[in-house]
């Protein structure tokens, strides 16, 4: 039998804040953190020449930015975009979630062509430098994608197979949770089970991919090597 999706995306509720922090935030936490630490072990390593801790901080500071900014604006833009005409605002509407991979990609390459234009360094040489810092983000943003129960794979009938309750259930879609459960221990929901495609990017767009651009990266290479590895 596959398994019914039921985590709740929630991971703390506090009295004052009606809305909670969400799983899918702190992965993003994580991700700057992981990506924060790695930096300095690449800058301490000498793979930035005549950049400081604090030039390195700049650098960090506007990806963030760019990820925050180019990921919301790309999901309305490529995904939700009659909903941003007929209301603008909803652009500012973060609680109902929604962010763009390719938008965040496209965010962190123009900040880091800013920052590149502030220190005068050719931009491959920084691309070439956070490429290594990128993939255990990427990997956590995927599993905040897994709990939150979004972007599924195909339907299948193997065991590996997940009923997601915001997936196309037919005529059980949009049921509440509670009622999902009984049709789900009746076998009802089964030919809705889905492959949970955001572990398998957890784990290879994730912890793979960065073993292989770190190791690769631990010996000096030649301007476009490491970024070219990450692509």
């Amino acid at each position: 039998m596959s398994y019914l999706h039921d985590i709740d995306p929630i991971a703390v509720t506090l009295p004052f804040w009606p809305h909670g922090i969400h799983w899918y935030g702190l992965m993003y936490l994580l991700g700057f953190a992981a990506a924060w630490w790695l930096g300095l072990r690449r800058l301490r390593a000498g793979r930035l020449p005549g950049i400081d801790d604090n030039a390195f901080g700049d650098l960090l500071f506007y990806a963030i930015l760019g990820v925050l900014i180019g990921g919301r604006v790309g999901y309305v833009l490529f995904y939700d975009l009659p909903a941003f005409i007929d209301s603008p605002m909803m652009l500012f509407n973060v609680r109902g979630g929604g962010m763009s991979f390719h938008g965040g990609l496209l965010g962190v390459l123009a900040a880091g062509l800013w920052w590149c234009r502030k220190h005068a360094m050719h931009w491959f040489d920084a691309l070439d430098f956070v490429a290594p810092l990128a993939p255990l983000g990427l990997g956590l943003g995927r599993l905040g994608n897994w709990i939150g129960g979004e972007l599924w794979g195909r339907v299948t009938d193997s065991p590996l197979g997940v009923v997601f309750p915001r997936a196309d259930l037919g005529p059980y879609t949009g049921l509440p949770i509670e009622q999902l459960r009984d049709l789900h221990a009746q076998g009802l929901l089964e030919p809705f089970a889905r492959y949970p495609s955001q572990l398998l990017q957890a784990l290879l767009e994730g912890l793979v991919l960065f073993v292989i651009i770190w190791t690769y990266s631990a010996k000096r290479r030649s301007r476009y090597a490491v970024s070219g590895v990450f692509a």
